[in-house]
This record gives C-alpha cells, sequence and structure tokens, in this order.
C-alpha cells in the first residue's frame, strides 16, 4: 500500500524565506512511503545512506566521508535505492533559494521517516547547515545532530569512528569510474556582491600539488581517465600558499600522471585570468579544449554593482584572447538575470552580450536575494515573473546558438568517452562536454557495441540544439 501525504504545512524559517512543505513527502517521487515494518535497534548492523544535494564539490566531500566511514569498517552507501539504512546523512547545500528549499525538503522528509520509526539516526552536514545551523536545530529538531563544511572529523564521532589521515587523497567514487572530479581548493577569497559561498565554505585553501598529485594517481590507478578539475575559483590557486597564480604549473604535472587522458577545467573566474593556464591548454593534448568561466553579466553596469572587478569589455578582449590562443576551445559560462537595479537596458545588454559572443555552452540562474551579501544591502527589485521571463529569453538565445553550432559539427568525427547505455543509446561526451550539464554525444546501440569507459572515434550525423546523433568510425586504444 501507498500512503500518499495529503497534508500540507507552513514552515518558516527566521532567516530565510518561507516555505509551503508537504508533510510527509514534499515532491512527487518523494511524495509516497512503503508500509514496511518498522526497524528496530540490534536487529542487524547499521547502514548509513548518505544524500548529496547541489554541486560536484560536495560530491566529492560526499565520497571522502564515505572513504572514512567505509575505512572505520562501517556499512555506508551513497543514495541507495533501497529503503534498508537505519541512519541517513544528508550533505546540503544552501547556494540560492531553489537549492535551500530542495535541502530543507529532504530534511523534513527523513524527519519524518524518523519519527515513523522507519530510520533511527538523521545527521546533517553541509552548506545549508553550516549557513542556518540554528534555525535549523529550532525548526527542525528530529535531527540528531547538524554540522558545517568543514566538520568531517566531528560528524565522524557520531559514528565513533576516527579521521582516518592514511586515507587522505583516497575516494570513493559516487560517478561512473571513468571520470572523477577533483577538488584542487576549498573555500573562496573573491568578493562577489550576490554570493554567499564564501559564508559557507570560508576563505580560499589551496591544497598542496603532493595532495592533488596523489589523489589524481589514486584514481587513475581505479580507472579514471577524466579528471574534472573543480574550485570555487581555480584561477585562484597557489595564491594563499605561494603568493602566486600556479594554476598552469598544477596542469603539467597533472598532464604528467600516467593514465590521465583527459583533464578538464570547471570555474574559473575573468578577472585576473593567468593567461599561462591558456599555453598548457594549447599544448597539451590530454587537457580538453574547454573552459567553465561563469561571468555573470554582459552589462559594465552590472558587473560593477556585482563586485566582479572587470568590465564588459575586458571580458570580450580576455575571450578573444582564449580563442585565439586555444583555436576550437568550449567556452561554458553561466549568467545571472534579475540581479537589483537591472534594467531593461541592462537585460538587452547582457542579450547582445550573448548573442555576439555565442558561447558554447550556457546557462542562467534568476537572482537569489541573499542575506548577509552585499547584494542584499539593495532592494530586490526585479519581480520574479520578470526575472523567469528574463532568464527564458536568454536560453532562448542560446538554444539557437547551440543548434547552429551543432549542425556545423555534422559530417566531423570527435572523440568520444562512453558514460552509459540509455533509451537504445551510448551516451557519450566529446572533449567540449562536461557531465551532466553539457551536450551529448548518441550512438545507436542496434548494429554498435561501446564498452562504458571507453573511447570512440565517432562521425557526427545528425544533431539537435543540445545533442548530437552519431556511428562510430573507430574505437580508441
Amino acid at each position: 500500500m501507498l500512503a500518499v501525504c495529503l497534508v500540507y504545512r507552513l514552515v518558516t524559517f527566521n532567516s530565510f524565506s518561507t516555505l509551503i512543505l508537504c508533510k510527509q513527502g514534499f515532491l512527487c517521487y518523494l511524495c509516497t512511503k512503503t508500509d514496511t515494518a518498522l526497524k528496530t535497534k540490534g536487529q542487524k548492523k547499521d547502514k548509513i545512506n548518505v544524500i548529496t544535494l547541489g554541486c560536484s564539490k560536495n560530491l566529492v566531500d560526499s565520497e571522502v566521508l564515505l572513504t572514512q566511514l567505509k575505512g572505520n569498517g562501517l556499512n555506508a552507501v551513497h543514495e541507495s535505492k533501497k529503503d534498508d539504512a537505519n541512519i541517513i546523512v544528508i550533505n546540503t547545500c544552501g547556494f540560492i533559494d531553489r537549492a535551500k528549499q530542495e535541502s530543507i525538503e529532504t530534511i523534513l522528509r527523513f524527519a519524518e521517516a524518523k519519527e515513523q520509526g522507519e530510520i533511527e539516526k538523521l545527521y546533517v552536514t553541509g552548506c545549508l547547515s553550516q549557513r542556518y545551523k540554528d534555525d535549523l536545530e529550532k525548526e527542525i529538531p528530529q535531527v540528531d545532530a547538524y554540522f558545517g563544511t568543514r566538520d568531517l572529523p566531528l560528524l565522524l564521532k557520531k559514528f565513533k569512528a576516527d579521521y582516518k589521515h592514511e586515507l587522505v587523497g583516497e575516494r570513493t567514487l559516487t560517478t561512473a569510474n571513468h571520470y572523477a572530479y577533483l577538488k584542487i581548493s576549498e573555500g573562496c577569497d573573491r568578493p562577489c556582491s550576490f554570493c554567499a559561498i564564501p559564508l559557507m565554505r570560508g576563505k580560499h585553501v589551496s591544497k598542496t600539488v603532493d595532495e592533488i598529485l596523489q589523489e589524481a594517481k589514486n584514481l587513475v590507478k581505479n580507472g579514471t581517465k577524466e579528471l574534472i578539475l573543480i574550485a570555487q575559483d581555480l584561477t585562484y590557486y597557489g595564491l594563499d600558499t605561494v603568493k602566486q597564480r600556479t594554476l598552469a604549473d598544477l596542469l603539467k604535472q597533472l598532464s604528467d600522471v600516467q593514465g590521465v587522458e583527459w583533464i578538464r577545467l570547471q570555474y574559473a573566474y575573468p578577472a585576473g585570468f593567468p593567461l599561462e593556464v591558456l599555453d598548457v591548454i594549447a599544448e597539451r593534448p590530454n587537457i580538453c579544449k574547454y573552459l567553465d568561466m561563469p561571468l555573470q553579466h554582459g552589462s559594465t553596469k552590472q558587473l560593477k554593482l556585482m563586485r566582479r572587478g572587470i568590465t564588459r569589455e575586458k571580458t570580450e578582449d580576455l575571450i578573444a584572447t582564449i580563442r585565439a590562443k586555444v583555436p576550437n576551445i568550449a567556452l561554458r559560462t553561466t549568467l545571472i538575470a534579475g540581479h537589483p537595479q537591472e534594467t531593461e537596458a541592462d537585460f538587452e545588454e547582457m542579450l547582445t552580450f550573448v548573442k555576439t559572443m555565442r558561447f558554447d555552452r550556457l546557462g542562467v540562474f534568476a537572482y537569489s536575494h541573499e542575506e548577509n551579501t552585499h547584494s542584499h544591502s539593495f532592494a530586490d527589485d526585479v519581480p520574479a515573473e520578470v526575472k523567469e521571463e528574463r532568464v527564458d529569453t536568454v536560453m532562448a538565445v542560446q538554444e539557437d546558438i547551440s543548434a547552429a553550432l551543432n549542425q556545423e559539427k555534422i559530417g566531423k568525427t570527435y572523440k568520444v568517452l562512453i558514460d552509459r547505455k540509455e533509451s537504445g543509446y551510448w551516451i557519450g561526451r566529446t572533449e567540449h562536454d562536461s557531465p551532466e550539464v553539457d551536450n551529448e554525444v548518441l550512438i545507436d546501440a542496434k548494429n554498435t557495441y561501446c564498452r562504458l569507459g571507453d573511447f570512440v572515434q565517432a562521425e557526427v550525423t545528425d544533431s539537435t540544439e543540445f545533442d548530437l546523433y552519431a556511428t562510430v568510425s573507430s574505437k580508441v586504444k
């Protein structure tokens, strides 16, 4: 029998928006629960289910947590589809309103499960918990303990587990083995007016080169072929330790690691971009011709309000330099629509910027008014419906750009990494695409056999706005 939730309640937090939440399930796929026998302590060994919300940086944190739990002999899994875990750990996101709402809904869902006796312990960690711990403790007391983003040793103590230093650099991957996110730093020193990340993640802290190289070697040893470098700002790497930007040197050393076939860069900051990085990308064949650089806006006035440290003109010059130094590079960016004081003229300027720059990949967020940020001191004066209209308008323009760029790829052959098989197709990616957020290559599985994690040479035969269709011409050894 399925018990369908019909009752709603209003949950109000002192420091963030009031949310209408479902009492028992919250989302359509969460709004049901099976009538299973209640678990009782001592029937079987504890099983810990770790649930990750938010970005790839959170995913890496969960993978480290899983490694430490398993290293202490505990039974820990990631987002188990079986309803047999008696302990839940939720790694939350607190970036923008929608992410916070998803995190709150997930916590409430498992708080209800605990009240019903379906789980025994519930722990919450991550960005939302770091930022709103006091409010959460008051509003959702069913949670056994809340932890911040750098409280891993304290969380482990709840399981009578030690933080094992010998496991530093080891990872329990939650992705397919052939690709992995590699976090090179934590936190952020940038003063962006709209962003609450420094409140949740703290100041920028670069990992040592030795730590990063050891982690990369461990990943390769376990079958990883693609390393996706992540940080709040990759380009800041080294400034806090050796007082200069050393991302280029790090890339050279990672590129030399035997078995690394692709290295991908995500989350580069435009102001002060170290141009020597482009030379390394251009000269090293195993560094993808790809760069994810969130630009946030195309209006100099808005960029100044956002405290981005760059103008539209300097941004355009930087993009021209990147494309000149690394021909055929794919540029991905993200923008914000509806920041305070964004006029129709500002928005039209951003739209013109998008049309002119013709980004290969682009995403847009509606501005989220985050307390304790500089932008929060401004009135949130762009109505929500206008923000969403502007998001839709930008994405419609980008859809046309993406369709045209993909059309140009027909007849060309690309090296493709096979990620999965789905709905009769092998699904892969070129070096110009990051997992889950970018275009995919679809290869008909009826007459072609591929292995997950293998590279193939594939000729593009057709395209849509965000996907390519291809046939395999050869396997890559």
